[in-house]
């Protein structure tokens, strides 16, 4: 039996979708023939996804962020340091016996509290396994990210315990390199594969009336922190009447139970098609006019994938990544922006108003967006299989 190529892939997904779906869709662009892929997750929703053949994933305990550093498990009831030694505990036993080729970390240099680095030291010691780590394009501001990689060791951790860091974003857009202080030694390693495209549905809206009114999807992401943006919508739509477009609102599956019952008794008297959670956000975006989002690394890569026109409401707090990321595909024309501080009824419907009516920019912009993220990807890939 011919040797199988193991990918190992671990995301600590205490919070938001973000993680598991970017996961997700390296995992499904990465699988060929011969290829096993494991996922190790805490995120409570992955039994809700479509794992493919040569695909599977091992959940670890779930644990949810309370403040920068404090992180307690999300459903069994045991004391944070008991649940993280069992995450660690399952985390380096399933790499031992898995013995993985390749090692991809999403994010997280040293995982969650640390855990991942006893698996790291042992790998290293070994010399069997790639390891790489996969940032997102922009990680916060660069004060912050340099104080925080400072106190937290990541930039030796970066030298010695990573092969390669794969960048998922533009150099040209936001360079990490400057911007977050890294060394020679370091910057060396890092590979910008570009924007990781998602799985496109086909439009299959169908309006032959001459009034036909365009569709305005308004999503939160995972939705822990979306209240605002989708309360605003909806006042907005309360005050000012029948508007030129129906809507479409998904609040996310981590927003609190009572905020979400109270925005979907408000959606179903206002006739907004309404969901909890959404698992094939591809089909509504397809069919989309407009994409209203906080502008998640994620739906940022679906909206384009998708060539969509977007208008994006960054969060400020607890981190400025959306806010980054917004400026920046504002400056590409790639999408409008409007600022969380600048968030109310009026000026939100003011742009979206514009934006279905005087697009041609944005979506002269998408049209020509080229992604890049999994052809490197898959180039790197084969780079390391032939090294072995």
């Amino acid at each position: 039996m011919d040797k199988k190529y193991n990918i190992l892939m671990y995301s600590h997904d205490t919070y938001g979708l973000g993680h598991i779906r970017r996961t997700m869709a390296i995992a499904s662009q990465l699988k060929a023939e011969g290829v096993n892929i494991l996922i190790m997750t805490g995120s409570p929703l992955v039994g809700r996804f479509e794992f493919p053949e040569q695909i599977d994933f091992v959940r670890i305990p779930g644990m949810i962020k309370k403040s920068n550093d404090v992180y307690v498990p999300h459903s069994i009831k045991i004391d944070p340091i008991h649940a993280m030694t069992i995450r660690q505990s399952i985390i380096d036993a399933t790499a031992r016996s898995f013995k993985p080729d390749l090692f991809i970390v999403d994010k997280a240099p040293r995982g969650l509290k640390s855990e991942i680095m006893p698996t790291l030291e042992w790998m290293k010691a070994e010399g069997k396994t790639k390891t790489v780590l996969g940032l997102r394009d922009i990680m916060d501001d660069s004060k912050s990210t340099i104080e925080d990689w400072q106190q937290k060791g990541i930039y030796d951790v970066l030298e010695n315990l990573y092969s390669e860091i794969w960048v998922y974003g533009h150099k040209e857009f936001y360079n990490p390199v400057t911007e977050y202080a890294i060394p020679d030694s370091v910057s060396k390693k890092m590979i910008f594969t570009g924007y990781i495209p998602r799985r496109k549905h086909s439009k299959n809206k169908v309006c032959k009336a001459r009034n036909c009114k365009k569709t305005v999807v308004i999503t939160a992401g995972g939705g822990g922190d979306g209240y605002p943006l989708m309360d605003t919508f909806l006042k907005a739509m309360e005050n000012h009447g029948e508007q030129e477009f129906n809507a479409v609102m998904v609040t996310g599956p981590f927003m609190p139970k009572e905020q979400r019952l109270d925005l979907a008794r408000r959606a179903k008297k206002l006739s907004v098609t309404f969901y909890h959670f959404y698992r094939r956000m591809e089909k509504l975006f397809s069919n989309a006019d407009l994409v209203v989002s906080m502008g998640g690394y994620n739906t940022i890569c679906e909206i384009l994938s998708h060539k969509q026109v977007s208008l994006i409401v960054p969060r400020e707090t607890p981190r400025l990544e959306q806010t980054i990321r917004a400026n920046v595909l504002k400056e590409q024309k790639l999408a409008d922006f409007l600022p969380w501080h600048d968030l109310e009824q009026e000026a939100l419907l003011e742009k979206i108003h514009h934006l279905l009516n005087n697009s041609m920019e944005i979506r002269q912009a998408v049209n020509s967006f080229k992604f890049t993220g999994l052809d490197v990807m898959h180039e790197r890939v084969k780079l390391f299989k032939k090294s072995i």
